[in-house]
């Protein structure tokens, strides 16, 4: 996003930090309501160029969708959505990655406030290692010729009991609704946004051998000053690194394997 969405995006982003800030809001219904809207505005392209039309003035598209989902949705979801559609949208695909991204936000809410949220994050790293490592999975959660009813109960048998509540929502809404992104690109983003939650970056971490606690805190500590930021560190081990540790940071990439000096000298004596 950028310009005038990526502003409305913020505004969405502390309006629904206001209202799950309440206690007597149920994040996690929330989340379920405005996945049931993004699904809606996602399939029809016709509404959802009306309610991001510039043209129209603002308040007579907050009205149309207010009766649009009037009985549909709870009034929180029906008020949370009229103040997105009043809003000026660069694109008006822009208005539908909004809802969605503010759905798996209201998921993650609800499990800080369960005490749940590290155990999500780490859950949805874990899992995105598992989709990756397996073809055989990742090609029958990606296969556009089987039902999503078919992927949720597949991701329910994976899942189920062994992940948190949280996790499996949020896997599965990727899974049966994808909107055109890759399984590892939505789970990636979802750990970035459960990083968010806690105003922390993410560090994939892969060593030759699994890191002793110290190491660890050692790291974390090294990283949080680096970058300024708390750090949350999601660790994979990997002996084809050698030795040493790889670290990643958003795009930024911190090399500190023997694989990768092996590799820079083969370059330089190739060269």
């Amino acid at each position: 996003m950028n310009g005038a969405s990526r502003e409305a995006l913020a505004a969405a982003r502390e309006r629904l930090d206001a209202l799950t800030d309440s206690t007597s809001v149920d994040a996690a219904a929330l989340a379920d309501e405005l996945a049931a809207v993004t699904a809606l505005l996602d399939r029809e392209v016709s509404l959802r160029r009306v309610l991001t039309d510039p043209a129209q003035a603002g308040e007579a598209k907050a009205e149309l969708a207010r009766r649009i989902l009037g009985g549909q949705v709870s009034e929180t979801t029906a008020d949370l959505v009229a103040g997105l559609v009043r809003s000026r949208w660069s694109q008006s695909r822009d208005l539908v990655d909004a809802l969605e991204e503010l759905t798996a936000l209201a998921d993650l809410t609800a499990a800080q406030k369960s005490g749940t949220l590290d155990d999500v994050e780490d859950e949805l790293f874990r899992f995105g290692r598992i989709v990756a490592s397996n073809t055989a999975l990742r090609s029958a959660l990606t296969d556009r010729a089987a039902g999503a009813s078919a992927k949720a109960e597949l991701l329910r048998s994976l899942l189920g009991g062994r992940a948190k509540v949280t996790t499996e929502r949020l896997v599965t809404r990727l899974v049966t609704a994808p909107r055109g992104r890759s399984l590892e690109a939505g789970l990636e983003s979802l750990s970035k946004l459960a990083a968010e939650r806690r105003n922390r970056m993410v560090a994939v971490v892969t060593s030759a051998v699994p890191l002793s606690d110290t190491q660890k805190q050692r790291l974390g500590a090294a990283l949080a000053k680096l970058y300024g930021r708390p750090m949350h560190l999601n660790l994979d081990v990997d002996p084809g690194v050698l030795g040493g540790i790889r670290v990643q940071v958003g795009d930024e990439v911190i090399n500190g394997s023997i694989a990768d000096r092996l590799e820079d000298a083969g370059r330089r004596l190739a060269s």
